[in-house]
């Protein structure tokens, strides 16, 4: 069943399975995620819905109008697209009045409606989470690249964590961009699939394993 929600991490704990194994557990929150608007083919050439999620105070005039369209008068700090042409066959659009809506299963979504994930997503599922990373500032090539670095002994002073020869001969006496160097690591959008389901709540989501990003980071799940 296709699957699409918003939400942040939250807390990072553990739980013991039916064997008594400990397994690592990460709590997304999906509280106060929206369904804004709802994209189809004869206007926008492709399928996809637009989501909301994250209270704030102050948002530009034009995403306040979106929102008020939609009968949302909570102010919503991101707003993401989630493409579904791969789930045409499931996913039925459906009208009631003015408002556009989607059928998934038995379950109805409308655009201005909460949602929750316990309407497409249960305990044994498999989801996919994109977040982004961690920055981790200015890092050399040993950590940012795995160098193995060189030898610590035959009289390695100051260069044991060094990159090494980066240059060329005479032809072409240039460095080819893209070479693996020193640089900014991290802050970079890492997905991660097949995170199995352990529990699903009113409003959030406990799977096994971790994601990306910082507590209270912005993550999209996808089923």
């Amino acid at each position: 069943m296709p699957a699409f929600i918003l939400g942040k991490k939250s807390v990072q704990s553990q739980k013991f399975d039916v064997k008594g194994e400990r397994i690592p557990t990460t709590l997304i929150d999906t509280s106060f995620c929206h369904l804004v608007d709802i994209m189809t083919p004869d206007k926008r050439g492709y399928f996809s819905v637009k989501l909301g999620f994250g209270q704030t105070k102050n948002i530009k005039k034009p995403v306040k109008g979106e929102l008020e369209k939609a009968g949302i008068k909570t102010p919503l700090r991101f707003l993401r697209e989630f493409r579904l042409e791969n789930y045409k066959d499931k996913v039925v659009l459906i009208e009631d009045g003015k408002k556009k809506g989607l059928q998934i299963g038995e379950a109805k979504l409308f655009s201005g409606d909460v949602i929750n994930p316990n309407v497409f997503i249960k305990a044994g599922d498999f989801i996919t989470v994109s977040g982004i990373s961690k920055g981790k500032g200015f890092q050399g090539a040993v950590k940012r690249h795995h160098f193995k670095g060189g030898s610590h002994t035959h009289g390695q002073s100051h260069s044991e964590r060094a990159p090494g020869s980066i240059g060329m001969t005479t032809t072409p006496g240039r460095v080819f961009r893209g070479k693996r160097m020193a640089g900014r690591m991290g802050g970079e959008r890492v997905t991660i699939k097949n995170l199995e389901v352990i529990e699903v709540k009113d409003n959030g989501i406990v799977i096994k394993g971790l994601v990306p990003g910082a507590k209270g980071g912005l993550l999209e799940v996808r089923g």
